[in-house]
C-alpha cells in the first residue's frame, strides 16, 4: 500500500504515527504470526519498535480484528475505536450508495466507510474536520480500490461552502462529552446544521441512530430504518431529491428486502394466538409498520401493545422469525413449572419484548427433563400477561 498522505493535508502526531505504522509491514507480519502471550509479544516488539509504536500496532491489530463484522478487507484497514464504533457496516454503506447519483459529498467522514461506497459509484469528495480521519479515509480508499474517485479535504463541515453537490452527513454521537447520545440536539453537526442541508442541499442523507430521536424532527423526508442480519443498524434521513416525502420505510439487509408506507394508514386485527408467532424485524418495529406488515402477511396483532404477530400458516419473509405455538399458558411460576415439569424441552429459549422477564431467574426455576430445543414467548395478549410456549420454524 502506498502510505504517503494526501497532498495538503496538515499532518498532526496522530498523522505522523500512523504514517510509523504504515512503513512497519514486518512488526504487522509478526502481530499476525504470533501464538503465545500479548505480554511475550510486547516484549518481543519492544526490543525492536520505540513504546508507543508498539502500542499503536497492537490496539490496531485488535480493532481490525473487530472490523470483520463489518468490513471485508478489515484486515487491510486502519481504524480508530470511535471511528469504528460509529462506521457504517459496508453491507448498510452499499445498500446506501445505490440511491445517489452524481458527485457526493460525505461529511464527518471518519474512517471512511460510507465514502468508500459512495466512491464505488461517483465521485466523493470526504471531508473531516480530524486530519488522522481524512487520512484513514484515504488509505481505505486504496484498499478498496476507489481512490481514483475520491479526494480528502481537512475541515469543519459547518464552514464549508455549499457545492451544490448531494450530501451524505454521518454527525459525530459522541460530541458531548465523549458519551454516546441519541439526542440529535447533543450530536455535532446538531439539528439546526442538519435542517439547514436539507434546505440547501438538491439532496442527500443523513445517518442517525437507530435510537435517535428523530421522530418530527424531518417532516419533508423519508426515514429508512435499516437492519442487518436482524439487528437494527442505523436510521436514514432520506431528503430532496433522493427521498419520499412522509414516507416510513424498513429495510432487512442482506436481503434487501424493504416495506414502506405510512404508519397511520393500516390498522392490524387484534387476535387470540394461533397456530404461528412471529417476532419481526426491528427495522419494522422501529419505522412504525408493524400493522403494514401484518397487512401484508395477512396476519393479526396479539394485542395493541404487543409486536408479535400471529397467523395459521408459516410465512416466508426476511421480516419475521417464526414460531409454532405449541400451547398458551398463564405467565406465572406455578403454572409455568407444572407445564415444562412434563415437557420434552430440555434446552429453552426465553423471549420477551414489553413485559419485564427475569430471564436468569426463569430458567433456575423451570424443570427442564428433556432434550429437545423449545421457546418460550412471555407476552401480552388481550391485555394478559401469557406464556407462549414455541418450537423455532425452520426457514429456507
Amino acid at each position: 500500500m502506498t502510505c504517503e498522505p494526501p497532498a495538503a493535508l496538515e499532518l498532526d502526531d496522530e498523522c505522523r504515527l500512523m504514517l510509523a505504522l504504515a512503513r512497519e509491514n514486518e512488526l504487522f507480519a509478526t502481530i499476525r504470526e504470533h501464538r503465545g502471550t500479548e505480554l511475550a509479544l510486547q516484549k518481543q516488539l519492544r526490543t525492536r519498535y520505540a513504546p508507543e509504536v508498539v502500542s499503536a500496532a497492537l490496539a490496531m491489530h485488535e480493532l481490525q480484528l473487530k472490523a470483520r463484522t463489518k468490513f471485508s478487507r478489515a484486515d487491510r484497514m486502519w481504524f480508530d475505536r470511535r471511528g469504528l464504533e460509529q462506521a457504517t457496516p459496508e453491507l448498510v454503506a452499499r445498500h446506501k450508495a445505490k440511491r445517489f447519483t452524481g458527485d457526493v459529498d460525505d461529511f464527518c467522514c471518519g474512517i471512511g466507510a460510507d465514502a468508500l461506497s459512495l466512491a464505488e459509484r461517483q465521485r466523493v469528495t470526504a471531508i473531516d474536520l480530524r486530519p488522522a480521519a481524512c487520512l484513514r479515509t484515504w488509505w481505505n480508499a486504496e484498499v478498496y480500490g476507489v481512490r481514483h474517485n475520491l479526494r480528502v479535504e481537512c475541515a469543519d463541515v459547518r464552514a464549508t461552502s455549499n457545492s451544490g453537490r448531494l450530501i451524505h452527513i454521518d454527525p459525530d454521537r459522541r460530541a458531548a462529552g465523549g458519551k454516546k447520545t441519541v439526542r440529535i440536539e447533543e450530536s455535532e453537526p446538531g439539528l439546526e446544521f442538519l435542517r439547514e442541508l436539507i434546505a440547501t442541499r438538491p439532496g442527500g442523507a443523513i445517518k442517525l441512530s437507530p435510537a435517535a430521536n428523530f421522530t418530527g424532527k424531518f417532516p419533508s423526508a423519508e426515514i429508512e430504518v435499516i437492519s442487518l442480519q436482524g439487528e437494527c443498524k442505523e436510521a436514514t434521513i432520506w431528503f430532496g431529491s433522493l427521498g419520499n416525502p412522509g414516507v416510513w420505510r424498513a429495510t432487512a439487509l442482506p436481503s434487501g428486502e424493504t416495506l414502506s408506507g405510512n404508519p397511520l394508514d393500516s390498522r392490524a386485527e387484534i387476535t387470540a394466538p394461533r397456530r404461528y408467532v412471529f417476532d419481526p424485524d426491528p427495522a419494522i418495529v422501529r419505522a412504525g409498520l408493524i400493522d403494514r406488515l401484518a397487512e401484508q402477511l395477512r396476519l393479526s396483532r396479539l394485542d395493541d401493545a404487543e409486536e408479535y404477530l400471529t397467523g395459521d400458516e408459516p410465512v416466508e419473509s426476511p421480516f419475521v422469525r417464526s414460531f409454532e405455538v405449541l400451547d398458551v399458558v398463564p405467565y406465572h411460576d406455578k403454572a409455568l413449572r407444572a407445564y415444562f415439569r412434563g415437557s420434552p424441552f430440555g434446552r429453552l429459549e426465553i423471549k420477551c419484548r414489553h413485559i419485564a422477564v427475569p430471564i436468569e431467574k426463569l430458567w433456575a426455576k423451570l424443570p427442564l427433563p428433556g432434550d429437545a430445543p423449545g421457546v418460550l414467548i412471555v407476552a401480552r395478549v388481550a391485555g394478559k400477561s401469557q406464556a407462549l410456549i414455541c418450537r423455532r420454524v425452520k426457514t429456507t
